[in-house]
C-alpha cells in the first residue's frame, strides 16, 4: 500500500470512528432523557394515587359517620332538604331527607351536611401542613335519604351518600351505601 493510500484509509477510519461515537452519544442521551421523563411520570402517578386515596378516605369517613348517626335511633321519613348543614359534627344538626339528592355528580352538593373528622386538617388550597400530613381541600359532605320500608314492612331503608376531597378541588371521591334499619324484636309466631 502506498503512503498516500494508507493516509486516506486512516482518515476514513477516523471519520468512521467519529460518526460511530456521535451516534453512540446520541443514543445514550436519548436513553437518559427517557429515563428522566419516566421517573417524573412515575412520581406524578404516585402523587395522583395518593390524592385519590385521601379523597376516598375522607368520603368514607363521612359515610361511616352518617351510618353511625342513623344507628343512634335518628330515623324517620325525613323532610325535604335544600340547604347546607355546615356543622354535622353536632349530631342535633343532622337530618334525614325525604327527597333524593338533586345533582350528585356536581360537587359540592347544594343540600348536604358538612362533617369534619377529628384528625382532618382542611385548608383552602390544599398542600401539606406543618406535621407533614395533607391539608384537605374542603370538609367531606354527606346526604342521608329515606328510601322507604322494605317489602315485608319490617325495616326502613336509607341511602347514605358522601363525598370527600384530597388536597385539591380536582381530586374528589363519592361513596354510597344502602343502610337497613330494623327493630330489635321479631315475632316468629307460635311454634
Amino acid at each position: 500500500m502506498t503512503p498516500r493510500a494508507a493516509l486516506l484509509t486512516r482518515r476514513r477510519q477516523g471519520g468512521f470512528v467519529l460518526i460511530v461515537g456521535l451516534i453512540f452519544l446520541l443514543v445514550v442521551m436519548v436513553l437518559g432523557v427517557a429515563l428522566f421523563r419516566s421517573g417524573g411520570m412515575a412520581e406524578r402517578i404516585a402523587g395522583n394515587t395518593r390524592e385519590k386515596q385521601h379523597a376516598e378516605e375522607a368520603a368514607q369517613s363521612a359515610l361511616q359517620y352518617g351510618e353511625w348517626w342513623l344507628s343512634q335511633v335518628n330515623r324517620g321519613a325525613g323532610t325535604p332538604c335544600s340547604t347546607v348543614i355546615t356543622d354535622a359534627n353536632v349530631t342535633a344538626n343532622m337530618k334525614v331527607c325525604s327527597n333524593a339528592l338533586a345533582n350528585p355528580t356536581t360537587l359540592p352538593w347544594a343540600a348536604r351536611a358538612d362533617y369534619l373528622p377529628p384528625s382532618m386538617t382542611v385548608a383552602s388550597g390544599g398542600g401539606v401542613n406543618a406535621s407533614g400530613d395533607i391539608n384537605y381541600q374542603a370538609k367531606p359532605g354527606l346526604y342521608i335519604n329515606y328510601l322507604g320500608l322494605t317489602p315485608d314492612g319490617l325495616a326502613e331503608m336509607y341511602q347514605v351518600t358522601a363525598f370527600g376531597y384530597g388536597g385539591s378541588a380536582s381530586t374528589a371521591a363519592v361513596v354510597q351505601s344502602t343502610f337497613k334499619m330494623s327493630t330489635g324484636v321479631k315475632d316468629l309466631g307460635a311454634q
